[in-house]
């Protein structure tokens, strides 16, 4: 077994449809930072879903609901992590702005 430290989502704007932003292909990945950050001049929100291999983003799945940023707030989520995706399972996020919300996250992979 190997675990390799890695960035699992490399800094962008969170777009502000559901999105796929990570996928968890043929490793385990554990999630160990997941940050974003309000760039814009109004508050924005962003919802976070950690959605199993058989599954979609959805209700059933959502870990963060439309977490409110106020402008140039930074937030760690302490929800998401230590959270595991086993293979296939993804992190998808949808914002209230697609020009406002950037996110980065970092975590372990397991092979």
């Amino acid at each position: 077994m190997t675990v390799t430290a890695t960035n699992i989502i490399p800094s962008k704007t969170a777009e502000n449809a559901q999105t796929t932003q990570y996928t968890s292909s043929g490793v385990t990945t554990i999630i160990d930072k997941f940050t974003a950050t309000n760039y814009g001049a109004t508050a924005e929100t962003i919802s976070v879903n950690l959605v199993t291999v058989t599954d979609v983003a959805g209700n059933q799945n959502l870990i963060v609901k439309t977490k409110t940023l106020q402008p140039s707030e930074c937030y760690t989520f302490p929800e998401i992590v230590g959270h595991v995706l086993s293979s296939g399972s993804f992190i998808s996020t949808i914002a209230s702005a697609a020009t406002s919300i950037n996110i980065r996250a970092s975590g372990r992979v397991v092979t």
